[in-house]
């Protein structure tokens, strides 16, 4: 899909992503630009699209509720307020959606609920019988729960996920500024649009690095990651600012607005969605020049012959990124063997392996069914 396909009758399942920045005022939500969404949602459903919203604001609605003058700093405080503010919020979108005739279901979820595969299943269950209701899932990170070792990041980076997990068409991320700028157009007069990244590169990571968000967790950097999960898998992206009247309905209409983040021509496959960008790997391999160019440009298999290194402790199964001797992250797969053994029959021929470890249950250190590339100069000609 490129820009001009973006429209109403190329699009069936869309993921909207609102930020903090957008649905702030001065004091607590700002009702009209919360409204000005889900009427547009409303109209969008109306013409037979499938629409998952994934809404940040739930700490400027306890804010506003609890009558605190700021974010709290300590993480107790601001998870509680984020309880708080999570049913008002929810709240406010419930009433602003009945007045288009449509339902929401609050979902809060953890990396967790991501990382478990039949966690994750049941997740893209229940979305999908809600959508078959014609039911707005109202998705946000479980803020209440949340700890460093179950936190997604930032509602950026679940959005992606949410729209690999669906399979979806686009993510539109409605921010405050209309997209990725050369460098923070709140500031500097003169700093321009970038109104399509076809690859992401360094130099897109350098401008992105220099528009902060000044209220939510993410900023234009983790935006960047975002485009980076979806686009790779073959879905596209648009930032956008969130308060444009109807902006929803125009880009749909077919009209450019934001900045548009090409994808790559395939689609990657829902379980592979899930392998490199669900889950955390626990390790790395480093391989040769010879393995890089096969898994990349012939899509073969990672043999223990083309491994030079391991990194990390982890069982059979594990997730792994695979790394080139430079440190270049190439790809991440599920290892048919431990750590432990992986050490010991690197660099060996697969016919060996049963010499050395007294069994060869497989001939593949990773077999391409569990292989993901990730590499951006390996997804540019996919």
């Amino acid at each position: 899909m490129n820009r001009r396909q973006i429209s109403i009758d190329r699009v069936k399942r869309l993921v909207v992503k609102v930020g903090s920045n957008v649905l702030t005022a001065s004091r607590g939500l700002n009702l009209k630009t919360l409204r000005a969404i889900a009427r547009q949602i409303g109209g969008l459903m109306d013409r037979g699209l499938d629409v998952i919203l994934v809404s940040s604001g739930a700490m400027a609605s306890g804010i506003k509720k609890i009558g605190l003058d700021r974010r709290p700093d300590e993480l107790p405080r601001r998870q509680a307020v984020a309880a708080v503010g999570q049913a008002g919020l929810i709240m406010e979108y419930e009433k602003a959606f009945e007045r288009h005739g449509r339902k929401v279901a609050q979902i809060l979820l953890t990396s967790e609920d991501l990382t478990s595969r039949k966690r994750y299943l049941n997740a893209r269950n229940t979305l999908n019988t809600l959508l078959e209701w014609k039911i707005v899932p109202i998705i946000n990170e479980n803020d209440t729960v949340s700890v460093e070792e179950i936190k997604l990041g930032d509602n950026d980076n679940l959005a992606a996920m949410i729209a690999l997990l669906m399979d979806a068409d686009l993510l539109i991320v409605l921010s405050d500024i209309d997209g990725l700028f050369t460098q923070d157009p709140r500031v500097h007069s003169d700093a321009e649009l970038i109104p399509v990244v076809r690859a992401i590169s360094k130099s897109t990571e350098t401008a992105a690095g220099r528009i902060p968000g000044p209220l939510g967790t993410g900023g234009m950097l983790s935006k960047i990651n975002a485009a980076r999960k979806v686009t790779s898998a073959g879905v596209p992206m648009v930032v956008v600012k969130g308060d444009k009247p109807d902006i929803l309905t125009r880009l749909l209409a077919g009209e450019a607005h934001g900045t548009y983040f090409v994808p790559r021509r395939e689609k990657l496959t829902r379980r592979k969605c899930w392998i490199a960008f669900s889950l955390k790997p626990k390790g790395s391999l480093s391989i040769d020049a010879g393995a890089a160019t096969a898994l990349t440009s012939r899509g073969k298999s990672l043999l223990a012959s083309g491994i030079v290194d391991v990194r990390g402790e982890f069982t059979v199964g594990t997730p792994v990124e695979l790394q080139s001797t430079s440190g270049e992250t190439i790809g991440v797969g599920l290892v048919n063997y431990s750590a432990a053994d992986i050490r010991r029959i690197r660099g060996l021929k697969s016919q060996h392996i049963g010499q050395v470890l007294g069994q060869k249950p497989y001939d593949e250190v990773i077999h391409r069914d569990n292989l993901v590339i990730t590499a951006a100069d390996a997804l540019e000609g996919a």
